[in-house]
């Protein structure tokens, strides 16, 4: 039996603004969800399906940082090849860019989503269905929020609605960001230029009739681009929402602790949490449940926190803020 190859593209060329002042120093994909860069968390879903085997990061935010921690892809085991915009160039011209002389089936990756799918079903239904275009879809609580897309009862995508008034609502199934594609398809998109894959490609297929069928995921899934999502993330991880590490082998409401962190012994530490390594956790300290040092807060690199200092209502610190002894935020 031949597997045809395939290539992914992860689209991980955002500022990440909404992350701000986190992604200052950090480009978005490599925020920390506990001690692992982000990517690593796309990367090891990657890996499941054998066929898969090149990823293309496609970026452009400083672009060195990324390069930096995964290389040539040889330590994690999957070939990496990086992709740098000479400007931002939107989703589409991005994926076109990427993958500029390939020939094979490409799975493509927004650069912001965690999930568990399996991935290889959804490669299966686009060969199954001999699709030109696969779209993973996923179901909302609040469909007026976002983009929604529509599908028939075969699963083919039959529209889309930017954000739909109440009476407009059809369906709570959105673009989850996740897509098996052909290659050849990607004329329908201009080279060089800023193109939207959602708003321009998408629907060129749908008005041509061509084969674009939906998968749809009821499991987890979750865009970490914002601070509230981020902190949520970590809960999920922590409370077993979402499988990962550090949390994968331990029970619920369970303390991971990194080896190199120091906690005195007249310190309160209580699960879950996360201490990562270098933490120094003092006599008369007190880490509660879905911390580290601050209560519902996201804390960058490097910070330093004084005597006393009370870091409370979802507070974001950059790299290396410097708090003073009894600061409240």
């Amino acid at each position: 039996m031949i597997v045809a190859c395939m290539k992914a593209i992860l689209l991980a060329g955002g500022q990440g603004t909404r992350l701000r002042p986190l992604t200052l120093n950090t480009p978005k994909p490599i925020v920390p969800i506990f001690n692992r860069p982000f990517l690593h968390y796309q990367i090891d879903l990657l890996k499941q399906v054998p066929e898969i085997d090149e990823v293309i990061l496609s970026l452009n935010y400083q672009p060195q940082r990324i390069e930096e921690i995964f290389g040539d892809g040889s330590a994690l085991g999957i070939g990496i090849r990086y992709v740098v915009e000479p400007q931002p160039l939107g989703t589409g011209g991005a994926v076109k860019y990427a993958a500029d002389g390939l020939t094979e089936s490409v799975v493509v990756f927004n650069g912001d989503v965690l999930t568990q799918i399996d991935l290889a079903a959804v490669i299966g239904m686009h060969r199954d269905r001999r699709a030109r275009a696969t779209i993973v879809l996923t179901p909302v609580d609040n469909p007026t929020a976002y983009g929604l897309v529509e599908t028939d009862a075969h699963s083919n995508v039959r529209r889309f609605l930017e954000k739909p008034r109440a009476d407009e609502i059809t369906t709570n199934h959105i673009n989850a960001g996740i897509y098996v594609l052909e290659p050849d398809t990607f004329d329908r998109m201009p080279a060089g230029v800023p193109c939207s894959i959602e708003r321009e490609y998408f629907p060129s297929l749908v008005e041509r009739g061509e084969t674009f069928v939906a998968h749809i995921y009821p499991g987890y899934w979750i865009d970490i681009g914002t601070s509230e999502k981020y902190i949520q993330v970590h809960r999920d991880i922590m409370d077993g929402r979402f499988v990962a590490a550090p949390f994968q082998d331990l029970a619920p409401a369970t303390k991971a602790v990194s080896p190199g962190a120091r906690i005195d012994g007249a310190a309160v530490v209580e699960g879950p949490c996360f201490i990562d390594e270098g933490a120094v956790i003092k006599a008369g300290a007190r880490i509660g449940p879905y911390s580290a040092t601050v209560s519902n807060a996201i804390l960058g690199r490097n910070c330093y926190l004084g005597r006393s200092v009370s870091v409370n209502g979802a507070a974001v610190l950059g790299d290396n803020t410097t708090l003073t002894d009894y600061t409240r935020t």
